[in-house]
């Protein structure tokens, strides 16, 4: 799969944020860059330049944009993988790096472009509430699931069964890899949308973003009868849009984790 790397500069850090969360909000899967610079990084099938344009036309920015191809991608995302350690307990590494039995939880990640190597914030928080959580004998969904890290770790946290579902071949093709490189059994993983759940959850994982999540909404609450969801993706000012769109389909806010403006929100049902 190929990718558009959009390059913008400068920015201030205000302005950084700001483009970063518009851009989120359409089909930009990753973000990187220097301190007055933005690189952000979308599917080379899903690139709108006039979207581009239209984000940063009020600001007065102007962009490059190039395309990346997928081998030389994996290379430059494999180069730059390092471990990540996680609440003291949850170790995330590349089959390059050496293993480290010492933590309670070791997870495998393939460094591929698919959104979830514990690297981003939303994925961190997500982990790290994970493992305040009871998972034992549970039905679990992780929607969205990218590399399928939070699956993995659901089946560690001894979760019954996990369906982990997502609408990208590339991020379908990696979960299965992972589940492989983890010797995870009992993850289904399905390649399509919030149509492709089953129902009867326990416990619901949605790392995506702002407008998929209220979007799916609806079929999150059809999905389960009662327990728990747990949805990151989103920054702080988008949480009161997320709780009332939560809240009207059987909700209950629960708590939430911040972390560089992004959150992490924990609801029941």
């Amino acid at each position: 799969m190929e990718y558009i790397e959009v390059r913008l500069h400068p920015l201030t850090p205000e302005m950084k944020e700001i483009i970063t969360s518009l851009l989120a909000e359409t089909n930009f899967e990753s973000f990187a860059g220097g301190e007055d610079e933005l690189l952000a990084y979308v599917q080379a099938g899903l690139f709108s330049s006039e979207e581009v344009e239209r984000i940063c036309n009020p600001f007065g920015l102007k962009f490059t944009e190039s395309l990346i191809p997928e081998q030389n991608w994996n290379t430059e995302w494999e180069k730059n993988f390092e471990p990540v350690l996680i609440a003291g307990r949850c170790y995330i590494r590349a089959p390059f790096h050496s293993p480290r039995p010492d933590y309670p939880y070791e997870i495998i990640i393939e460094p591929k472009m698919s959104f979830g190597t514990a690297h981003h914030e939303t994925t961190s928080m997500m982990i790290g509430m994970m493992m305040e959580m009871d998972f034992k004998g549970k039905k679990v969904l992780d929607m969205g699931s990218g590399t399928g890290i939070l699956a993995i770790l659901a089946r560690k946290l001894g979760a019954a069964s996990v369906d982990a579902i997502d609408n990208d071949s590339w991020a379908y093709s990696n979960a299965l890899e992972n589940m492989e490189k983890n010797r995870i059994s009992g993850v289904t993983v399905k390649m399509g949308d919030v149509d492709a759940a089953g129902s009867g959850y326990d416990i619901l994982l949605a790392n995506i973003n702002r407008n998929v999540l209220i979007g799916h909404l609806p079929e999150y609450s059809k999905c389960m009868e009662r327990g728990e969801l747990l949805m990151s993706g989103f920054y702080e000012e988008d949480l009161p849009m997320i709780r009332q769109a939560a809240e009207s389909n059987g909700f209950t806010f629960n708590r939430q984790v911040t972390k560089n403006r992004w959150v992490a929100a924990q609801f029941k049902k």
